[in-house]
């Protein structure tokens, strides 16, 4: 009885089911210096001040999964982390470098931008992106690029308009609808958008269901896929931590 009352009335599912449980794996300069790609993969991209490190944060329902500067733009690395269920690594998060707005060196944003670009082209484990954009500033150039390139790639992608809790609900909504048109123009089958906030959490049972059916798509190509057994951990060995 108390695992009923415990479930979401909106949603029917349980405080557990309405996050993910991710472990931080490591964090790579590259594709090449990358986890071997034996996990499906779903890339969270975006530019740097769109909210990229508070949605995985809102995911995990942990304020520490991924770290939030005030200084938008610190994510300089592609940060890997581990999808788990009952005991097992379904899959992985990819969150990837901040495009844009970080007070760094242009040629150091410009090695970033070669990073994503070329995990995005030639990484074989990559199933999904979800692009995160701000929605009061929605469909900047790099998303439109994006957007360009997943359309040619034939690989799913949901915009999820961030902050939508800076607006009031007329504003989202015309907002989603007109994101929604432009998308319709790409001419790709598996392009969406989400109104959401990572602050209140509007839009995540519908984000959460959208990265299952992504990852039990593969499953049901490859039973294998998404199913691998966890070691049980080393307590002599330190976690692994993220960097900048």
């Amino acid at each position: 009885m108390a695992a009923e009352s415990s479930k979401n009335p909106r949603t029917g599912r349980t405080r557990d089911q309405e996050r993910l449980t991710l472990r931080f794996l490591t964090s790579a300069p590259d594709r090449r210096q990358a986890p071997s790609p034996d996990q499906p993969e779903i890339a969270i991209a975006g530019r740097s001040n769109a909210g990229k490190s508070s949605v995985l944060n809102r995911l995990s329902g942990n304020r520490r999964t991924a770290k939030v500067s005030r200084t938008p733009g610190r994510t300089q690395l592609l940060n890997f982390f581990d999808i788990v269920a009952q005991g097992r690594v379904r899959g992985r998060l990819v969150d990837l470098p901040g495009y844009g707005y970080a007070k760094a060196a242009r040629a150091a944003q410009a090695t970033w931008q070669r990073a994503v670009n070329d995990y995005l082209d030639q990484r074989e484990a990559l199933i999904g992106v979800i692009l995160v954009m701000d929605i009061r500033h929605p469909l900047q150039p790099f998303d439109r690029d994006l957007l360009t390139w997943a359309a040619g790639a034939e690989l799913p992608l949901l915009v999820l308009l961030n902050k939508a809790d800076k607006v009031k609900q007329q504003a989202q909504m015309t907002t989603l609808r007109d994101v929604r048109g432009a998308l319709s123009t790409y001419g790709a089958v598996e392009l969406d958008a989400l109104c959401f906030s990572a602050l209140r959490g509007q839009g995540q049972p519908e984000l959460l269901a959208r990265l299952e059916s992504w990852l039990d798509r593969v499953t049901e190509v490859d039973p294998a896929a998404g199913a691998v057994d966890l070691p049980e951990p080393d307590p002599t060995q330190p976690e692994p931590k993220q960097k900048d």
